[in-house]
């Protein structure tokens, strides 16, 4: 997969991304953050709250690059995908890891209880906050006009 077959099945679209929107984005991701740490919350939602910390980090750096996902059925599945081209190899293994909990956050969030172990709930957690800092570190790199 490429931008040029990403925008060809209208799966993506080009855009301009702002200082603002990623600020709005990066608050999104603090609150999901601070929310997986919560010890009252299932281990079900503080993994699924920590992947969707991940999913949005790789949101941003889709838009630091000049494009967002706007496809309706598989969109989780087609921004992870689409990350890859954003960062190139230094997010590939987080970004497989979040390949295989987008899988079971699926599951967490549409057909089962009890998915998620602690110990799992923990990891992802300590993952998407990585991610999140590899992003940001590719950011301030390769976008200075975009970094917080």
């Amino acid at each position: 997969m490429n931008w040029k077959q990403l925008l060809a099945s209208h799966d993506a679209q080009r855009h301009v991304t702002t200082k603002p929107e990623l600020e709005g984005m990066r608050e999104l991701i603090a609150r999901d953050l601070a929310d997986a740490n919560l010890v009252e919350l299932s281990a079900d939602r503080q993994f699924a709250t920590a992947y969707n910390a991940a999913l949005i980090t790789a949101n941003m750096a889709i838009a630091c690059t000049g494009y967002r996902i706007t496809a309706r059925s598989g969109h989780h599945r087609l921004s992870l995908e689409a990350a890859r081209l954003a960062l190139g190899t230094s997010g590939e293994k987080l970004l497989d890891y979040f390949e295989i909990c987008r899988r079971k956050r699926n599951r967490i969030d549409y057909t089962q209880s009890n998915v998620a172990t602690q110990t799992e709930a923990t990891e992802i957690v300590a993952k998407a906050a990585e991610f999140y800092e590899l992003v940001e570190t590719w950011i301030a790199t390769h976008h200075a006009a975009l970094k917080r």
